[in-house]
C-alpha cells in the first residue's frame, strides 16, 4: 500500500509527485451508523493537470482535453481512510495511465461487393415475407 507523501506510480517513467496531490477527508454518510457519521473516510483526491510539473506538454493537452483542468477521484467504499486513500490513488493512476494510451486512428473500408450482395439479397427476403403477410387486394 502506498503511503500518501510517495509519488503517484502512474507508469514507468512517469511518477505525479506527491506535492501535487491534494487529499481532502470527509464523512462519508450512508449506513454505519456512529462510525459514518463521525469518522472522516471518505477521500477525494484532487491533481490540478494545468500545473502538473511532471507532465510533458503533449500528455497535459490530452489529460485536460480528456479530463478538464482537474482529475477528481472519490472513494467512500471502506470504513478505512487508508484504504480509501490507496483505492483513490489506484484508481487516479489508472486512469491517467488509460488516457494516455495512444488512440489507434480509424482505417475508412468499404464493405466488399460480396457482402453488399448479401445485405440486399437479405433486404429483399425480408421485404418478400413482409408482402406475403400483407391481405391479398381484391384484384389479386
Amino acid at each position: 500500500m502506498a503511503e500518501p507523501d510517495e509519488p503517484l506510480q502512474v507508469r514507468p517513467g512517469l511518477e505525479i509527485p506527491a506535492a501535487d496531490l491534494q487529499e481532502r477527508f470527509t464523512t462519508s454518510g450512508g449506513p454505519g451508523g456512529q462510525h459514518a457519521n463521525r469518522s472522516r473516510t471518505r477521500v477525494e483526491l484532487r491533481l490540478d493537470l494545468a500545473s502538473c510539473a511532471a507532465l510533458s506538454d503533449h500528455q497535459r493537452d490530452v489529460l485536460v482535453g480528456r479530463f478538464g483542468p482537474e482529475l477528481t477521484v472519490v472513494v467512500d467504499e471502506e470504513r478505512s481512510q487508508l484504504r480509501n486513500r490507496a483505492i483513490a490513488r489506484e484508481r487516479m493512476a489508472g486512469r491517467l495511465r488509460a488516457a494516455l494510451v495512444p488512440q489507434r486512428t480509424r482505417r475508412a473500408t468499404r464493405a466488399t461487393r460480396a457482402s453488399q450482395r448479401r445485405r440486399l439479397d437479405t433486404k429483399r427476403q425480408r421485404g418478400e415475407v413482409k408482402q406475403q403477410r400483407r391481405r391479398p387486394r381484391p384484384d389479386d
